[in-house]
């Protein structure tokens, strides 16, 4: 190819989420590699970082699931294609993929996608909609679970479906470039005793995220000298967050338990930690907090479906427990504050490795470029 690759990746918002992350992370590393990296988005706090790093945002609203905003991106992002010369059109969610496979039609741009979930269906309709997620030249899934699944649902072939584990960055996730004024900032504004031992739940305010199961199985460790922060924006769940409210108050535990906004420093939250738990009630396509978790050496607990059991070692650099039930919860909470309170360097030292050898963002982006370069050889 005489001239610049042309890629984009489409994506409804670039907020606070792994597939977001995802996309900065590749389309830095695209500009890296003396590509062309645009991304169309209904914009968000990430965009800031699009721009730092040499890619092009363009803001569009391809987050609304109207049939004629739909109908009216698909034509927009067509005379978009045709415009800026775009081989790749690489779809990260359900309505931009819809508007990115019908602009596609008629033009020399190759459609992808990446499947972040499993998009399950409860109806004929909906499993059409989310179908799209299927129909790319390629289809990354973000775990082998998710794969299964587009194998199984989507019959998505061997042929079009690549595996791409979701990355992060270990000079971030990096125990030691946590400094302690950082700790320090996050302890005030939690509020939180010196000395108690914490265990840290980030995950966004939802039901199927498991923090009524979590609050039920703190209860059962009976250990009144130990914290717990949940952290997660609400999205507008706030009777969800005030049922989680009031069932702390109902437990006895409005001294142990703190629930804060979503956390903006999400290094010193774990090394301020003593375990980390990702206790979701449905399984995750992923979940970048097992392996952030593990990264920053600390033990997590997580449910054992989905993502989770390709990213933890069970028994080894964490512990893995019964989905949906709070005493199998409570006592992989018991195994891990045991490890946690000994700051086991071994441990420590296993997690790391562990994560480093597979879940990289480095090793992310050049297998996404990999696909790309796939494509762009007309394979």
């Amino acid at each position: 190819m005489s001239r610049k690759p042309v890629v984009l990746q489409i994506i409804p918002n670039l907020g606070a989420g792994g597939a977001e992350q995802g996309c900065v992370d590749v389309a830095a590393e695209l500009v890296r590699a003396g590509a062309v990296a645009h991304v169309i988005s209904n914009g968000g706090p990430r965009v800031h970082d699009l721009t730092r790093i040499g890619a092009i945002h363009h803001k569009w609203p391809v987050h609304k699931k109207s049939l004629l905003s739909v109908w009216s991106q698909t034509v927009r992002l067509r005379e978009f294609i045709r415009e800026h010369q775009v081989d790749i059109v690489h779809a990260r969610s359900r309505v931009p993929a819809w508007i990115a496979y019908q602009a596609c039609k008629g033009t020399r741009a190759r459609f992808m996608t990446t499947m972040h979930a499993p998009y399950p269906a409860t109806s004929k309709i909906k499993k059409w909609y989310n179908s799209v997620m299927g129909r790319g030249e390629r289809v990354i899934a973000i775990s082998d679970y998710v794969g299964h699944y587009a194998q199984t649902h989507y019959e998505v072939p061997d042929s079009r479906l690549r595996t791409i584990y979701r990355g992060i960055d270990f000079a971030r996730f990096n125990p030691a470039s946590v400094t302690a004024e950082r700790m320090m900032k996050l302890s005030r504004e939690w509020r939180l005793p010196d000395g108690a031992p914490i265990i840290f739940c980030p995950a966004r305010l939802t039901r199927w995220k498991g923090q009524i199961e979590f609050l039920q199985a703190f209860k059962m460790l009976e250990r009144p000298d130990i914290m717990a922060v949940i952290a997660g924006d609400a999205q507008g769940r706030d009777a969800y967050r005030k049922e989680l409210e009031d069932l702390v108050q109902s437990l006895g535990l409005d001294g142990q338990i703190r629930i804060v906004s979503e956390c903006k420093d999400m290094a010193a939250a774990y090394q301020l930690s003593t375990v980390v738990v990702c206790p979701s009630v449905e399984p995750e396509g992923f979940g970048r907090v097992p392996v952030e978790a593990q990264a920053m050496g600390r033990p997590i607990v997580a449910t054992d479906h989905g993502g989770a059991k390709e990213t933890v070692i069970n028994g080894k650099t964490g512990w893995l427990v019964t989905p949906g039930d709070p005493a199998s919860l409570a006592e992989g909470l018991k195994a891990a504050l045991e490890v946690g309170v000994r700051d086991d360097d071994l441990f420590t030292m296993e997690a790391r490795a562990w994560v480093e050898s597979k879940f990289t963002v480095e090793r992310m982006c050049a297998d996404t470029l990999n696909v790309y370069i796939e494509l762009l050889k007309g394979e």
